[in-house]
């Protein structure tokens, strides 16, 4: 089975023909209606649903319409609920980029080789993104490549930064 990342979460429902209204994950939010089928998870279960049509609806939210929903009700059934779809969905990032789902468990070492902890957490804060780091405590690092994240090896589970483990 192949590996689900969380890419949104059903808000609520949206008119009375059921349509859903989702906070997306992705950047731009739209890029959501990219995937499909989608793997909705809530309530101690799960089930996938084939996306039918969708669009961006202000500044954040993305509504959409799913096979087998067609009405305010059964809409209204999947609140809360997590949208999840394949990682092999994903089209292959670029060089010296790197998707969010691929950072989080990796290990993070100093250049001398002292492990902060596991990425556990990515935060955008506008100037960049920055990761958040669990080991004997928490820490935030910024991830920018180059000046603090010297290398990051996915297939091997770790990256290094120049971070003072003190800090």
């Amino acid at each position: 089975m192949s590996r689900q990342v969380i890419v949104g979460e059903i808000l609520g429902a949206f008119g009375v023909r059921g349509w859903i209204k989702i906070k997306s994950h992705t950047h731009p939010p739209e890029n959501i209606l990219k995937y499909s089928p989608w793997r909705i998870a809530g309530n101690g279960g799960s089930k996938d649903y084939k996306l039918v049509e969708g669009k961006r609806h202000g500044e954040d939210v993305v509504i959409a319409r799913l096979d087998g929903i067609s009405d305010r009700d059964q809409a209204l059934l999947l609140q809360r609920h997590t949208i999840a779809v394949s990682r092999e969905s994903f089209s292959p990032p670029g060089p010296g980029e790197y998707y969010w789902a691929d950072l989080i468990g990796l290990e993070v070492r100093t250049l001398g080789g002292v492990v902060l902890g596991k990425v556990v957490g990515m935060m955008e804060t506008g100037a960049n993104d920055v990761m958040e780091v669990r080991g004997d405590r928490e820490r935030l690092i910024p991830f920018v490549v180059g000046a603090f994240v010297k290398e990051v090896r996915i297939d091997e589970g770790w990256l290094s930064v120049d971070w003072d483990p003190d800090f």
